[in-house]
C-alpha cells in the first residue's frame, strides 16, 4: 500500500510539472484498499486536456481512398458524366483550377488502381473510358493554365514565357533541337555518373555522319546544276532572272557560259 501511494504521488507531481494536464485526486485514492490495482487507482484521476494546443483534422480512411466506392465493386457498368470542356474551365478562377487538378489526379490514381486490381483478379473493369475522360479533363485544364500564363507573359514582357527547348547534343553526338521534358529529379542528383559523349565511337560516328551529309548535299547540288544546264540547252531564250530566282543554289549566268549548256542550235552564246 505504501508503494502504491508513493507511485500515485509521483504521477501527480509529474503531471503538475508538465503543465498540460490538470490533475485532481479524488478522496478514494488517498486511502486505496489492499486489493486496488494500479490501473484501478489511475482510473480515479480526472484528466482535463489543454484545449488551446490541441488541433485535430477530419478522419480519413487511409488506403481506401485509392479504391472505388464499395457499391461499384463487381458492377458491369458505372454511370459517369462527361469530361470537363475547355470552355467551362476558362471561366473558373486559378484557385478552383488548382483544386480541380488534384481532384482529377486523385480520381485518375483511383481508376488506375482499380484497373490493376481487376486485372489481378481476372475481373472486368467497368467503364474503362473513365480514364480517358479524366485524362482529357486534365489536358484541357493544363491548356487553360498555359493560355493564362502565355497571356500574362505577353502582356508583361512581350514574350510567351514558355521554354520549348534548346539546341543540344543527343546520345549519338548529333546537334539537334531537344524539347524540354519533365523529370523527377535532375541528372546530377540521381547519384549515377554522367556519361560523356566524347568517346572514340561517338567521335567516329559523328565524322562519318558529317561526311554522309556533305556527300548528299553535293549530289543534290549537282542534280540541280545539271537540270539548269538542260533547261538552258533546250530553251536558250529563257529569262535568266526567273530561273535564278527558282534555283538560288546555283549561279545561272555562270552556267550559261559553260559548254554543257550549249545546244544544237544557233542561239548559243558560248
Amino acid at each position: 500500500m505504501a508503494a502504491l501511494r508513493t507511485g500515485v504521488a509521483g504521477v501527480v507531481g509529474l503531471a503538475a510539472r508538465m503543465g498540460r494536464l490538470s490533475v485532481s485526486v479524488s478522496s478514494q485514492v488517498t486511502q486505496p484498499s489492499l486489493h486496488t490495482s494500479f490501473v484501478t487507482a489511475f482510473s480515479h484521476f480526472r484528466l482535463t486536456p489543454w484545449y488551446a494546443s490541441l488541433h485535430t483534422s477530419s478522419s480519413h480512411r487511409g488506403l481506401m481512398e485509392f479504391f472505388d466506392n464499395e457499391k461499384n465493386w463487381g458492377e458491369t457498368e458505372v454511370k459517369v458524366g462527361r469530361s470537363w470542356r475547355i470552355e467551362e474551365l476558362r471561366i473558373k478562377s486559378n484557385e478552383d483550377l488548382h483544386k480541380l487538378w488534384f481532384v482529377l489526379l486523385k480520381e485518375k490514381n483511383m481508376l488506375l488502381t482499380m484497373e490493376h486490381a481487376c486485372e489481378e483478379e481476372y475481373q472486368l473493369f467497368p467503364n474503362p473510358e473513365r480514364i480517358d475522360k479524366v485524362e482529357e479533363s486534365m489536358k484541357n485544364l493544363e491548356d487553360v493554365v498555359k493560355e493564362r500564363n502565355r497571356a500574362y507573359w505577353l502582356l508583361e514582357t512581350g514574350e510567351d514565357g514558355e521554354h520549348h527547348g534548346e539546341i543540344g547534343t543527343d546520345s549519338l553526338g548529333r546537334r539537334r533541337f531537344i524539347r524540354y521534358r519533365e523529370h523527377t529529379v535532375p541528372y546530377w542528383s540521381t547519384g549515377r555518373p554522367w556519361r560523356s559523349r566524347e568517346t572514340p565511337s561517338i567521335t567516329k560516328f559523328s565524322r562519318l555522319m558529317r561526311e554522309k551529309k556533305f556527300l548528299e548535299k553535293r549530289r543534290a547540288l549537282r542534280r540541280i546544276r545539271d537540270h539548269v544546264c538542260m533547261l538552258l540547252r533546250r530553251y536558250p531564250h529563257m529569262d535568266l532572272d526567273v530561273l535564278q530566282k527558282k534555283y538560288p543554289e546555283v549561279n545561272v549566268k555562270a552556267l550559261r557560259q559553260q559548254k554543257r549548256s550549249l545546244g544544237h542550235h544557233v542561239h548559243n552564246i558560248a
